[in-house]
């Protein structure tokens, strides 16, 4: 293919990707379907030989994983730590939590019914299904009243952490066992305490630089200690959450004598300046991520009945396991709109990937997953449609105002 028409295939795909994030905000339309769509238009069109098949899948994997870094990060420089929260986080936290192991388990439990595998196996199945994307959730809700939006931001980003160390800790070498479970909680512990000085270290790396070009060097360095926490199986996600967290959190670090060396204006010029390019990358990442996932699917697996009745059993699991939780342990009379509020997304599909060959499932139909993330997506725009605005609440305040003077 020519050079310039490349450059024009990757500009056009930036340019229809903004347009699509502008629908998104008018029609409440999940930009990910979009792309989605824009993807399966351009394999039917120019047929799957267009690119080969082992570059698309290595391709979709190396920007799922810098993705799954620029989600991480720009979640936790959304998380904001105060103690007039603590009880929504609480909250948020073990509704994440709790909704996650109950998902994966009712999935599991599905898996192993519909192929006779082993149940841990199904449940590394289960778990990325399990995962709500806080990649397609978060720019969704900016609109929802603040109290459910705070609720589902904290919630998703928890969901994603919670549910990569859960995976991690399932294809761990040493099985799953009480053995194993103390060992990992060791490593989490010991990865905490790493990350916080890793983190701290960044900070006053970045507080010395003098040079305008230091944001691309901090995630290099990020993606080299991701890299390599991987290959010595820590979680090497919470260096970069911890790194969000204390950047957006610097008034809770103590000893004060740590950041007393560290300009305030330096925190805040890292902190807007750093979440200006994480969204900036995590879009980019995200337009080319699911466009070239579209572009690999095949249709035809939507004619397997298969497909539409394990698929349709998952996501009424999912269902079925929040509206419990929102129901019945927090108390909510309305469940609406977080109950369809549940995407599945970018983790989803590079937890699928990152499934170790011991445990693949030779009679797992992968049109499953498509099915999950599509419908989901569709419920999500679901709820976006029918949910409470602010707007409407601001207007509805100002109309109020108005008939009293």
């Amino acid at each position: 293919m020519n050079t310039y028409i490349i450059v024009l295939v990757l500009a056009s795909g930036v340019i229809l990707s903004y347009i699509f994030n502008l629908i998104a905000k008018k029609f409440a339309i999940p930009s990910v379907l979009l792309l989605l769509g824009t993807g399966i238009g351009l394999g039917q069109l120019f047929g799957q030989q267009l690119l080969p098949a082992t570059f698309i899948n290595k391709t979709v994997e190396i920007l799922g994983i810098v993705g799954l870094i620029m989600i991480i990060l720009e979640a936790s420089l959304d998380l904001e730590l105060s103690r007039d929260k603590a009880g929504l986080i609480f909250r948020a936290f073990f509704a994440a939590l709790f909704i996650l192991l109950g998902s994966a388990f009712s999935i599991a439990f599905i898996i192993e019914q519909t192929t006779g595998e082993s149940f841990r196996n199904c449940l590394v199945y289960a778990t990325p299904l399990s995962i709500i994307s806080s990649a397609i959730v978060i720019p969704s809700v900016e609109n929802l009243i603040p109290h459910k939006r705070e609720f589902i931001i904290y919630e998703a980003s928890f969901s994603d952490i919670l549910g990569i160390l859960f995976f991690n800790y399932l294809i761990a070498e040493q099985g799953i066992s009480i053995e194993s479970a103390v060992v990992y909680g060791f490593n989490i512990i010991w990865s905490l305490l790493l990350s916080v000085g890793v983190a701290l270290g960044l900070i006053y790396l970045l507080s010395r630089i003098t040079l305008h070009l230091k944001y691309f060097l901090l995630f290099a360095v990020l993606l080299i200690l991701y890299a390599a926490g991987k290959i010595l199986h820590l979680p090497s996600l919470l260096i970069i959450l911890f790194f969000g967290l204390l950047i957006n959190n610097r008034r809770l670090i103590r000893p004060k004598v740590i950041v007393e060396g560290i300009q305030n204006t330096v925190f805040t010029e890292v902190e807007n300046n750093l979440k200006s390019i994480t969204a900036e990358t995590a879009f980019l990442i995200r337009t080319f991520f699911f466009i070239l996932f579209g572009y690999s699917m095949n249709i035809n697996i939507f004619s397997q009945e298969e497909v539409w009745i394990t698929g349709s059993l998952v996501v009424l699991a999912l269902l079925a396991i929040r509206f419990i939780y929102l129901r019945f342990v927090q108390s909510q009379k309305n469940t609406m709109p977080e109950l369809l509020l549940m995407p599945r997304g970018l983790i989803t599909i590079l937890l699928f990937y990152g499934i170790p060959t011991q445990f693949k499932l030779n009679t797992f139909n992968d049109g499953i997953l498509f099915f999950v993330i599509l419908i989901t997506s569709i419920l999500m725009m679901l709820g976006i449609m029918t949910a409470e605005k602010k707007n409407s609440i601001q207007s509805l305040s100002n109309d109020t105002i108005g008939e009293i003077v």
